[in-house]
């Protein structure tokens, strides 16, 4: 009986928890970007395009659920937030399946299932488990995304680090050969393949929109954690803003990028005989002493 209270109490608290997401769906008003959207949708409507755009199957019932989750969402994620899944999304080149919008709402759909999910795991606890486990699941499931992207961006660092020596040889020996540091960093963004080269192309592509290069290189230099690269772009900005010529910062770094690549080597090669003492010493030695010891254990035995 008392169980069967306690479910009562359980489902209509998640009722009106559902009724409160919904209200705060519909009564919280668009975002910019939203009613942007909308003008240019209007705009487009009215101009009696002669294709008509085929809608796909349950079209008219996801548009309003994708906008429900979407403002619910945004009124989850505080600008703080949103400038910090910005940044990680950045840090891991802005992926093209997962923009700023759908992280937010991956951010709720991974809060609600995982909350589920742990509500589920509390009612086989004991009393008063459920609720507290939902809440927990869903603050969990809000940081899913978060931990996603963070990793992501992570990632990419390392690969832009990585790739760094390789780019820089590239371009010392464009610009040794007479090209000019533009058409050296196309050269580049062309003929190679990685992050490094993507994040040439996209300073090459703000250029053509009319950005100046020490603006582009500076917003180069906000969205990568490498040091040695935030340390190139200060000395191209500084080479471009004092007419100092680049190749011969260019070839400098790039020499000291093969110096600290070695040492980074060096460095892991260092470090696999420390990571060899765990296993050696769980896996190796016991089935060393089984081989070893075990046939005169075996005698001592079989003679006391």
């Amino acid at each position: 009986m008392a169980s069967g209270a306690i479910l009562v109490l359980i489902a209509t608290g998640a009722v009106v928890l559902a009724v409160g997401c919904v209200a705060a769906a519909v009564t919280i008003p668009p975002s910019r970007r939203q009613r942007m959207l909308g003008i240019l949708h209007q705009f487009d409507r009215s101009r009696n395009s002669p294709r008509a755009v085929e809608k796909p199957v349950g079209g008219a019932l996801r548009e309003p659920v994708v906008a429900a989750i979407q403002q619910v969402g945004n009124a989850l994620a505080p600008p703080p937030v949103r400038n910090r899944i910005s940044r990680h999304l950045d840090y891991a080149g802005n992926p093209k399946d997962w923009p700023l919008d759908r992280v937010i709402r991956g951010r709720m759909v991974a809060g609600v299932v995982i909350g589920l999910l742990f509500w589920v795991i509390g009612q086989h606890t004991s009393f008063g488990y459920g609720l507290l486990g939902l809440l927990g699941g869903f603050v969990v499931g809000l940081h899913v995304p978060d931990l996603l992207a963070y990793n992501a961006g992570v990632k990419r660092q390392e690969q832009l680090m990585l790739a760094l020596p390789d780019v820089l040889d590239a371009m010392v020996i464009g610009v040794e050969s007479g090209l000019g540091m533009d058409a050296a960093m196309s050269q580049v963004a062309q003929l190679l393949r990685g992050p490094m080269p993507d994040e040439l192309n996209r300073v090459l592509q703000e250029m053509r929109l009319g950005v100046s290069r020490t603006a582009a290189l500076r917003a180069l230099g906000a969205r990568t954690t490498v040091r040695d690269l935030k340390t190139l772009i200060t000395a191209l900005v500084q080479a471009g803003e004092l007419g100092i010529s680049v190749a011969g910062i260019l070839r400098e770094h790039a020499i000291d990028q093969r110096t600290r690549r070695r040492q980074r080597a060096e460095e892991q090669a260092q470090k696999v005989t420390v990571k060899l003492l765990f296993p050696v010493l769980f896996c190796l030695f016991p089935v060393i002493f089984i081989i070893v010891l075990g046939p005169a254990a075996i005698r001592i035995m079989g003679q006391l």
